[in-house]
């Protein structure tokens, strides 16, 4: 069931994925409210789960890693529940999907040179449920926006 937004709550929201750090008295000038009733604002939206999280984009180039390997997988349906815990275990996935297509997982691999890329892939490769896996290597990210699209907020407002 989707949540009920005014036009303060997409106000803030608008900010937050701008800038995660924007300060809650920058956003209240912008509204005229106070920062009190912003804070409690963000506090009902991430109650309401509008929000789960506010985090960081990581830089991964500058910490060492490869541009990140989107690994598709194809399961056998019946041992994906056993799977997805043997997945849970490579800290080097940092996100997994469940989807619909030909594979029916999409994972993300970080790791620090394709070498160890390839070592990772063979491992995967052997767990049992798995039947076949495709790769695709990110070159550059061309686009890297919020996770809602800008126009579904000026809609609203």
């Amino acid at each position: 069931m989707a949540v009920s937004l005014d036009k303060v709550d997409l106000v803030i929201i608008k900010n937050l994925l701008k800038d995660g750090r924007s300060s809650f008295s920058g956003i209240a000038k912008q509204i005229g409210l106070t920062d009190v009733a912003i804070k409690k604002r963000v506090e009902s939206l991430k109650r309401k789960g509008v929000l789960s999280s506010i985090t960081a984009n990581l830089n991964l180039k500058v910490l060492g890693f490869e541009n990140p390997i989107y690994i598709q997988i194809r399961s056998e349906i019946g041992k994906n529940k056993d799977l997805f815990k043997k997945l849970n275990d490579f800290d080097c996935l940092v996100e997994l999907y469940q989807v619909l297509g030909e594979y029916n997982l999409l994972a993300k691999l970080v790791v620090r040179d394709l070498g160890e890329a390839e070592k990772v892939i063979a491992k995967l490769g052997l767990l049992d449920g798995i039947i076949d896996l495709k790769t695709l290597v990110v070159l550059s990210e061309l686009k890297h926006g919020s996770i809602l699209p800008n126009g579904a907020l000026q809609k609203k407002l």
